[in-house]
């Protein structure tokens, strides 16, 4: 069977499904397919720390990171109930860090709940601005608003990409096809699936494993997030599934999604309660647990939104770094603006969320 849609967005995490709404919003006349070979937000979304800070390392992330706090907190205004909620925030680190928005508006802090005694050498500044979301449930949420306007297959496989001068084919594990005249590709950490992986290639982006310890502390919606900014690591309480999160960095590259996940390793625990150690030793000690997954990371440390083939019909989004959902909705946005070149930008003052 064979199938037409004026766009095609693949993958349904948080950032296929911004780019749903977005084109949604921006051009409700246009026929919008989202596909995806699992659920919902079921992929890094659902592993997903969640935690939106109000900084950039260059020029166009902090302008993605105003974009996307902006729009967050619209959607906030506007859906008290999504699954968003503010973070009291305290960033650790030698000096003051200059990649934070002025909007963070950081204030060095005598003392850090939690962590009472800094090595030495070592400041603390309260930082506003920063939030957290259970991100699959944002997705899900996300997706249950826009299904009156957009399409959604679940449980479907894209197996094959042929761009054409006048359409993309899309063929799908089924059997189908799927005729677009455009299509974004959103496929979060699954750079190297061979239906795409050649048209990536020339991104040069990779995916890294990414780590979080689980810690057996009861958190409350009062506690604070600390950003240990030297380190690129931080801690997270989530008072909804009662306990911290710990994240950092981990350094192991060019893994695949789809291996089965082993959890945590010795070597996992070892770097990251070397870190946590330096800070809180009592939380260090005890017993591990945690998630682990990946995530796509560019070469330059930005996001990659851009076509993709010689017909600039199939445009890749992703390889944020870490940072998709706290880039998502800029991301998409740009996106949407390679789509519909004619109308770039002009509503997003007043989407609909």
């Amino acid at each position: 069977m064979t199938a037409g849609v004026d766009v095609a967005v693949i993958g349904a995490g948080v950032l296929g499904c911004l780019v749903a709404g977005e084109l949604a919003d921006r051009a409700p006349h246009t026929s919008v397919l989202v596909l995806d070979r699992d659920a919902i937000g079921s992929g890094a979304s659902r592993r997903s720390a969640g935690l939106h800070l109000p900084r950039g390392r260059s020029e166009r992330v902090r302008a993605m990171t105003v974009y996307s706090q902006d729009f967050y907190e619209r959607l906030r205004n506007r859906d008290p109930d999504a699954p968003i909620r503010p973070v009291p925030s305290f960033v650790v680190a030698g000096e003051l860090p200059g990649t934070y928005l002025p909007q963070a508006a950081l204030t060095a802090a005598p003392v850090v709940p939690g962590l009472p005694n800094l090595p030495d050498g070592v400041g603390a500044w309260s930082c506003h601005g920063c939030q957290h979301a259970d991100v699959s449930a944002l997705t899900q949420r996300l997706a249950r608003r826009l299904r009156p306007r957009v399409r959604f297959a679940e449980g479907t496989r894209v197996t094959e990409i042929v761009p054409g001068e006048r359409e993309v084919r899309l063929r799908l594990a089924t059997g189908d096809i799927v005729t677009a005249d455009r299509v974004v590709l959103a496929p979060g950490p699954w750079l190297n699936d061979p239906a795409w992986r050649e048209l990536l290639a020339p991104s040069g982006s990779r995916v890294k494993r990414v780590v979080a310890l689980h810690l057996d502390r009861m958190a409350t919606p009062a506690d604070s997030a600390v950003i240990f900014e030297d380190e690129d690591a931080f801690l997270l309480p989530l008072p909804d599934r009662g306990h911290w999160l710990f994240s950092y960095t981990c350094q192991e590259w060019d893994v695949d999604p789809d291996d089965p996940v082993r959890g945590l390793s010795r070597r996992h625990l070892e770097e990251a309660t070397e870190t946590l150690a330096r800070y809180a030793p009592e939380l260090a000690a005890g017993r591990p647990n945690g998630r682990v997954f990946c995530d796509a990371y560019s070469p330059d440390g930005e996001p990659w939104v851009r076509p993709v083939d010689e017909t600039g019909r199939v445009v890749f989004a992703g390889a944020a770094n870490g940072s998709g959902y706290r880039l998502a909705p800029a991301v998409a946005a740009e996106a949407v603006d390679l789509l519909l070149p004619s109308d770039r930008g002009e509503q997003r003052d007043h989407r609909s969320l």
